[in-house]
């Protein structure tokens, strides 16, 4: 590289890297061939628009590309092409989940007549995440979030509580996915709840989306109108994203695609597009069941050995990757700053996080939210976890 300063940079980060425990919730590794995709010459072409309906010429190689990247997400997750359609040229999580609700969630205007739309999503504080309505959002400026979060007793859904606030509000759709929500969601009950009041049913299974593809967390796709996902969290790819929608008669495909380009995209980076498709091919590996296993078994161990040595576990436990520490209530009075601060400084990198009911700031929460896919990634095992859990014992004690 003829840029020194950035190689340089990047060199350093490279060891950085090598040198931490990474327990970031949203992180992982790729493989170099992953990179190589990613790094290639397709970073050079322009091809806005979809295959076969191109506004560029020169595109026939890039269409191939990208009808690859849908069939392999269509065949990841099980799903018939006369059944279900994907769209992948999303840049990453935030706008996929923009795309949705531009498609099918009225925004209000006076010269329209129309109401602002509603949108039932998870409550920040309780796991959410801002695309799910939240007010500092631009989903929480263009449509009113209908918030709803977990049982003060079990720290966990209640839907009993979610009837009662659908039937009031009647949104217009209902999102199941969330951040920092480290329990299965009961799809079937959520299907259940839209159905009741006349709404889609969105998932947005960002998190845990490598887990379904490996077998070790329910499918959404048997209840949901949309599933939206990143691809580079326990999926393992690059930074992007993909919407799964529906093929039943309501046109939500066609929706699909025209939010995303030309309403808030405009030509997609098909080097990305090419990561993911390696990726996803990656995933249709037989050691990708045992990866996505190992995640599970590697967070439940974490977990199980953090509460054994006196630290509280949000909800009781995790059934996925992540796992939520209150460090202030259930420890040793020590901010989610603070831990992820001093846990830093030895190597150990986590997030600072809000648990749900928090009486601190967001700033300063009473939490830390754990990962365990990228360590996963590095080989990783139940031992290792173990020794973790003492390692961050340790320093949060000192």
């Amino acid at each position: 590289m003829k840029d020194r300063q950035i190689e340089k940079l990047i060199k350093k980060e490279k060891e950085h890297s090598k040198n931490v425990i990474n327990l970031i919730a949203s992180e992982n590794y790729v493989s170099s061939d992953v990179l190589t995709a990613l790094g290639s010459i397709l970073t050079n072409k322009y091809a806005e628009g979809y295959p076969g309906a191109r506004y560029y010429g020169g595109n026939v190689i890039i269409d191939e590309i990208e009808n690859l990247c849908k069939k392999r997400a269509l065949e990841v997750f099980g799903l018939s092409r006369d059944k279900w359609a994907v769209n992948v040229q999303p840049l990453s999580g935030s706008p996929a989940n923009v795309a949705v609700y531009l498609a099918l969630v009225p925004i209000g205007s006076p010269s329209t007549g129309l109401e602002v739309g509603k949108i039932m999503g998870m409550t920040l504080a309780h796991g959410g995440h801002l695309t799910h309505g939240h007010k500092v959002s631009i989903t929480g400026k263009f449509w009113r979030q209908i918030p709803y979060g977990v049982s003060k007793e079990t720290e966990t859904l209640d839907f009993n509580e979610l009837g009662e606030i659908a039937k009031k509000e009647k949104p217009n759709i209902i999102v199941a996915g969330f951040t920092a929500y480290p329990r299965l969601i009961d799809f079937k009950k959520f299907r259940e709840l839209a159905d009741s009041v006349g709404a889609y049913l969105m998932v947005d299974m960002s998190h845990f989306a490598g887990l379904v593809a490996g077998g070790v967390y329910p499918s959404p796709f048997e209840y949901a109108d949309i599933v939206t996902t990143t691809t580079h969290k326990t999926l393992r790819g690059p930074r992007s994203a993909m919407i799964f929608s529906k093929i039943d008669g309501r046109l939500l495909p066609a929706k699909i695609d025209k939010a995303v380009f030309p309403g808030i995209q405009g030509g997609p980076h098909i080097n990305q597009i090419a990561a993911v498709a390696v990726a996803l091919k990656e995933v249709s590996k037989s050691d990708f069941k045992r990866y996505a296993k190992q995640i599970v078994k590697n967070a439940n161990i974490l977990a199980m050995e953090l509460a054994r040595l006196g630290w509280r576990i949000i909800s009781g436990g995790t059934d996925t990757h992540l796992i939520l520490v209150d460090t202030w209530n259930g420890g040793v009075g020590i901010g989610g700053k603070e831990a992820s601060e001093k846990l830093e400084k030895a190597g150990i990198i986590v997030n600072k996080n809000t648990i749900p009911f928090d009486t601190r700031t967001p700033v300063d929460p009473s939490g830390i939210r754990i990962g365990t896919a990228g360590e996963t990634t590095r080989r990783k095992k139940e031992k290792d976890m173990i020794k973790i859990a003492h390692k961050i014992d340790f320093v949060l004690r000192t």
